[in-house]
This record gives structure tokens, sequence and C-alpha cells, in this order.
């Protein structure tokens, strides 16, 4: 599938300025097998600014642009990323009780775009996800959100288990919310500061950052179908966080 233009940046000389220029890049696909001294500058360049790097055939890149792509091509971000640390300092020096998305691995980007409005509307502090496995965030992703994604910070992180791990240790409970739980989402209290952990489409939330999270819950149904679709249920898990701060 081809992107638009505006959401990659393809050829050695575009990348390395892409990546000097400061702008966001989401991934770099790398052909297998180029070792020359520039490709060697882009990817220390790339590892410094954490930027996730793919090695790829050929192919995977003709998939992207049939262009003189030279072996490689960045993916450039419609967002600027945000430090989890200092969205955590400000909630807290301005006497807020933070309110955060976990997105472990969810693709689909109308999916991302639609958790990314209703979290906006609803005042949510941040976004985080991991830097490999989730939508990118190119146009078609700002699109899907209504432009929420403009006004939202979005926290990419090098290791997920860990951000849930600092997050709980700064005084923010992980609510994961799986229909593998037992308990019910409006029996758990959700006062106080509150990350709620989403799942990807495929196969829910890891078993790691399961583990982790300091409950699970599931959304009561009645219906024939076992599952809802995970913007869906990312919005019912935020309504019930704000209901219960606003009773």
């Amino acid at each position: 599938m081809s992107h638009p233009k505006t959401d990659i940046a393809f050829g050695t000389r575009a990348v390395q300025e892409a990546l000097n220029s400061g702008r966001e890049i989401e991934r770099i696909l790398l052909q297998k097998g180029m070792q020359n001294e520039l490709f060697k500058e882009i990817i220390v360049e790339a590892r410094r600014q954490h930027v996730p790097i793919s090695t790829v055939p050929t192919e995977k890149l003709n998939r992207v642009t049939r262009k003189n792509h030279q072996g490689i091509i960045a993916f450039l971000s419609s967002v600027v990323y945000a430090s989890l640390d200092n969205i955590i300092d400000e909630c807290y020096q301005r006497g807020q009780e933070p309110l955060l998305i976990l997105m472990d691995r969810i693709t689909d980007v109308r999916n991302f775009g639609a958790i990314a409005r209703t979290a906006e509307c609803l005042g949510v502090h941040a976004i985080v996800i991991p830097d490999k496995g989730n939508a990118r965030l190119g146009g078609d992703a700002m699109k899907a959100s209504a432009g929420a994604l403009n006004h939202i910070p979005v926290c990419r992180e090098e290791n997920l288990k860990r951000s849930i791990q600092y997050l709980k240790n700064s005084g923010i409970r992980v609510i994961a919310c799986t229909e593998k739980a037992e308990a019910l989402l409006p029996q758990q209290d959700l006062l106080g500061p509150i990350a709620l952990l989403l799942g990807s489409e495929e196969d829910g939330i890891s078993d790691a950052y399961l583990k982790l999270a300091d409950a699970a819950v599931k959304i009561p149904m009645s219906g024939q179908i076992a599952s809802l679709n995970v913007s869906v249920a990312g919005a019912i898990g935020l309504y019930e966080v704000i209901r219960q701060r606003s009773a």
C-alpha cells in the first residue's frame, strides 16, 4: 500500500535531513545488506533519537514507494512526541490527578484515531504507546482523530513494561480493560490517578502487562458477541472514570 508523500521520506539524503531537522519519525525501514558509511551515520543518529529501525527485504520498500528509495524509507509522524515524566510532573504540579491511556499494539489507524478523539474530549492528559507495533501516526491517524492528535500529548516509550512500572511508582494505578477479567468495570474504584490499559485488536493485552496491572476489569455485556471494538471499549472505560470522578 502506498502512503501520502507527506508521510514518508525516502533516499539516504532525504532521511538524513529529516533526522537532522528534528522531524518526528515513526520508524525507519532499511534494506537488508546496506552497509555504507552514510547508512551507518543514519543508524547512529536514529538510535540517538530513539527512532525504531527495521531491516527488511527490498520488496517491502518497493511496496511503500516505487520511486528510487535507495534502500531506506522513513515514516514521518504527524505528532510531536511528549515526555512521559514531564506529563506526570506537570499534572501533579497543577494539583491534577493524572488520567492516561496506555495502548498495547493497537494497529488499526481508525481505532487509534477514535481513541485519541475520545481521550481528548474527556480530558485525558496523555496517550502512551510502545515504539513498535502500533498504528502509524501519519495523516490518516490525524484525520481519524478529527484533529485530536494536535491537542493531546502522545508519549512513545521504548519499553512499555518499564513505563508501566514507572507509572505505578509515581502513584498511578494501572487498570487493564480486558474481557478476560472477572471484575466488572462499574464495580472498580477508579478514583485517583489512573492509567487505562487497552490491548491489541487481535489478542488483547500482553500477559506481561496484565501481570503488572493493579487491576483488570471487563465491561458488562448481555449480548451474544463476547467482545467490543477496542475504541468503543476505551470510550466506555474512560467514561466510567469520568463518571466516578464527577459523582
